[in-house]
């Protein structure tokens, strides 16, 4: 954190999240969570000479044998001892001046490194083929070595040809079994070098391949992750899933296909010229073939790239039905829905299958152009070979084993000219893929508010200035000129009709959605200057409909917070109400939650989502509807704790059940997204006719004169 100072980035130690079994920070995990936290970062093992010589660079973080760590500030070259400073104390406190032998002892060599970043980091690249190569491009060393490997292995290929040639013209002519021993010990050697080196080739091409794949699977997912919720909100979930997982098309593409035709390409330079000293009219012949074929490929390359979009799309659709059949698959079996899903399967089923079907037969044609000029390729240039060789009319015609050679060699050639043409129809789905995936993984990220900002301690207070919002598409306002104030500790209770702007206050409040107009601020610092992470780490938030990840109680619980303890997780449960239920199951805080919480009540689930948002003790507390799933039995044993839960924070409760805010500070009352008053409770009874409509409608029990005219009638009915 002090080097980062000096770049100008306050960094939050909240964010950082050790590694399982690791005593203290590694430097890749370091440079992992500054890279996280939008920082340049490289982890290296120097050795004291090369320390000394660091002259006038940025404050370098030196990792110390006993977990911690000390700031490298300058070194005197000519004194040989460099200046350390204790990262934990203040920017004024003096320079220690340590020199080899006394930084031996303690220092285990490792370095850290670290700049803010100045250009678009990579995380922030656009997805597409630009991109791509730049992923493909940080293996050159990998690349080289495959390069050189296949070059070898291409003058390898050739000399098994030109040594069956001597065994056809010579060996065997000349009944020569000494010659014939040699050129067997020559074969066996070349095949042992050739088998090692090939060995060899595909080792470096599978872990090249393996990094490659895990950088754009890790890219991916935290460009998929780093994107607002509101594009969420407005895309089906099978939708985007199916075009994210459209980029694995272009990863087997670019390390597949693509990387064997760039191999092939050795092989083609090297033997091609060979081909022309045995033969020019053969390899004429193979090249024109070859041409021919890359010609067809071209034609077609267009009809069957629309089929192939029309292809992936239908099957997109087909897979965004099977994902919302089984994420809805309580509703879809309570109301016996399995009908009309069956019915809609069929249809996108057979929507993918007719697309399929005309695909297959628009490729199909070029496949039956082709399979002729292959044959050729294999059995005519045979057969044009012999008649040159019986003929000998152009004075060039080769000998039998000449001929053989021509044959071992003219597929080679073959292989990467055809591999080539069939590239470019590859390339033609591989560039439908990538759109399919930039046009999700390219939408705007909050990347930037995410890394970057103000990460000031936050007491609690707000306010509201002037507050103008609408979702986008819609022609009126969900927030039209808010204004209001509160100080830290406040506990607000926020009410209204339906459609009022209540949730969309709290959308506001955790930074889901900041293009608003106006002034949001917390402790007096507009929202939108203060980095997102930071904010949302120091909130707390319940909603009506809370998601419980796979895993024990207590893993939920400290979701994001592992360095917390048991103590913490029961402290946390006993506020949430959660305590009395998780203590009589069986396995207690370790009892496994199912998927989709199926083994939990409605109500448990949101106890331990309310414990989930208060271990980690936040400023600022929502409750969005958060106890209108409970049974009266816990909402009565959460609202008891509302005070205590309150207790040196400030609290934002939106509830329809107005019972449960009565204790707070202050009651918001909004209609048609403006305030239409803020008070106690006992204030709003008195002067707010909204707030009183509404606490009339839900205690209507309590006014005996309003039940007292049904009562005759149920007793006649009786």
């Amino acid at each position: 954190m002090a080097a980062s100072k000096y770049h100008g980035v306050e960094l939050d130690p909240k964010t950082f999240r050790a590694e399982p079994n690791e005593p203290s920070p590694s430097p890749a995990t370091l440079v992992r969570w500054l890279d996280d936290q939008g920082m340049v970062a490289k982890g290296m093992h120097l050795k004291w000479r090369y320390l000394l010589r660091m002259f006038n660079t940025p404050p370098v973080v030196l990792m110390f044998k006993d977990g911690s760590a000390g700031l490298f500030i300058s070194a005197d070259y000519s004194r040989g001892v460099v200046w350390l400073r204790d990262p934990m104390g203040d920017e004024g406190d003096p320079l220690v001046a340590v020199d080899e032998l006394r930084l031996s002892q303690v220092w285990t060599g490792d370095v850290l490194l670290i700049r803010r970043s100045r250009t678009q980091a990579e995380s922030e690249s656009p997805v597409d083929i630009r991109w791509l190569t730049r992923v493909v491009m940080r293996e050159k060393k990998s690349l080289r070595d495959i390069a050189l490997a296949s070059m070898v292995l291409s003058v390898l290929t050739i000399l098994p040809a030109l040594i069956i040639m001597q065994v056809i013209n010579k060996v065997i002519g000349q009944h020569s079994m000494a010659t014939l021993f040699s050129i067997v010990m020559i074969m066996i050697t070349i095949t042992f070098y050739e088998t090692l080196l090939s060995y060899a080739r595909r080792e470096l091409v599978l872990v090249m391949t393996a990094r490659i794949d895990s950088r754009i699977s890790i890219h991916i997912f935290n460009r998929l992750l780093s994107l607002p919720l509101e594009y969420f909100e407005r895309q089906q979930a099978g939708n985007v899933i199916g075009r994210v997982m459209a980029i694995y098309k272009v990863r087997d593409f670019m390390t597949g296909s693509l990387l064997r035709t760039f191999l092939d390409m050795f092989t083609l330079v090297l033997i091609l010229p060979f081909l022309f000293f045995l033969n020019a009219t053969l390899a004429w012949m193979v090249l024109a073939a070859a041409g021919a074929i890359g010609l067809i490929v071209v034609i077609f390359m267009g009809p069957v790239a629309y089929y192939v979009g029309r292809v992936t799309g239908a099957e997109m659709a087909r897979g965004a039905v099977l994902y919302e059949s089984i994420a809805g698959i309580r509703t879809l079996k309570t109301l016996a829905l399995e009908p009309a899903r069956r019915q809609e399967w069929d249809e996108k089923t057979a929507e993918v299958t007719r697309w399929k079907l005309a695909a297959g037969r628009m490729s199909n044609w070029p496949q039956t152009i082709i399979m002729p000029i292959e044959m050729f390729i294999s059995r005519g240039v045979l057969l044009v070979g012999a008649y040159l060789a019986l003929s000998d009319t152009t004075g060039g015609a080769v000998g039998a084993g000449g001929l053989v050679a021509f044959m071992m060699l003219g597929g080679r050639v073959a292989s990467p000219l055809v591999g080539f043409a069939r590239l470019l129809e590859d390339f033609t789905e591989v560039r439908s893929s990538l759109e399919q995936a930039g046009s999700v993984l390219n939408n705007p990220t909050e990347t930037k508010a995410l890394t970057t900002g103000m990460r000031p301690k936050i007491q609690g207070a707000l306010s509201f200035i002037d507050v103008n919002f609408a979702y986008p598409g819609s022609p009126t306002k969900a927030l039209d000129g808010v204004d209001f104030e509160i100080p830290a500790g406040t506990m607000l209770g926020v009410v209204g009709r339906s459609g009022s702007g209540k949730s969309t206050l709290t959308r506001l409040l955790q930074g889901v959605s900041r293009n608003y107009t106006g002034y949001l601020k917390l402790d007096g610092i507009d929202m939108r200057e203060i980095n997102l992470n930071h904010l949302r780490r120091s909130f707390g938030v319940v909603l009506q409909d809370n998601f419980l990840f796979r895993g024990t109680i207590r893993d939920n619980i400290t979701a994001g917070r592992p360095g917390l303890t048991l103590d913490d997780v029961v402290q946390a449960a006993r506020l949430a109400g959660a305590e009395e239920f998780i203590e009589r199951m069986p396995a207690g805080y370790e009892t496994f939650i199912e998927e989709g919480s199926t083994n939990i009540s409605g109500g448990q689930k949101q106890r331990l989502a309310i414990a989930r948002a208060l271990i980690s003790d936040p400023r600022l507390l929502i409750l969005d509807e958060a106890t209108s799933a409970l049974d009266p039995e816990s909402e009565a044993l959460v609202n008891a704790n509302l005070q205590r839960i309150g207790k040196g924070r400030t609290m934002v409760i939106v509830s329809h059940r107005l019972s449960s805010l009565v204790d707070c500070d202050q009651i918001l009352v909004m209609e048609m997204g403006k305030v239409d008053d803020i008070a106690p409770h006992n204030v709003l009874v008195e002067r707010c006719a909204i707030y009183r409509q509404l606490w009339l409608q839900q205690n209507r029990h309590m006014n005996p004169d309003r039940n007292a005219g049904p009562a005759p009638m149920l007793a006649e009915g009786d």
